[in-house]
């Protein structure tokens, strides 16, 4: 499919300061990841697999065709760059899956008859409700 160890080495990461709760350790300490990926420079992709990604994609780019990943979850730079990562790589494997061609199916001509029977037999109780005309 792709080598992952190749989309890896094109990764771009900064550490950044992570916001919210945690006292005076979030005010010293970088912790949060931010992973780039440029997916017009790519040279893991052909054509065809970077146009499925962008049309899958197109929300989460930017007008570059720029992947953004942010991750502060962990405290841990290092968990923070492993998480972000993963993100990234499931996001890449589902926006290259190609979906199934449907297949049109035909109605089962024993189900057309059965039908045609049944409004066949409704219509045959209704007429026999009528009052017949006789004169």
């Amino acid at each position: 499919m792709f080598s992952e160890k190749q989309l890896i080495s094109e990764l771009n990461y900064k550490a950044i300061r992570s916001s919210g709760a945690g006292g005076q350790h979030v005010n010293k300490v970088s912790s949060k990841i931010e992973l780039t990926y440029n997916l017009e420079d790519s040279q893991v992709f052909n054509e065809e697999q970077k146009e499925r990604l962008k049309s899958k994609l197109n929300t989460r780019l930017t007008k570059e065709n720029v992947l953004i990943i942010q991750c502060g979850e962990s405290r841990s730079q290092h968990k923070n760059k492993k998480l972000a990562i993963q993100r990234f790589l499931q996001i890449i494997r589902e926006g290259l899956v190609v979906p199934k061609k449907r297949k049109p199916t035909r109605i089962p001509r024993a189900v057309k008859i059965r039908r045609l029977k049944s409004k066949r037999s409704n219509s045959e109780k209704k007429t026999n409700r009528k009052k017949s005309n006789i004169d």
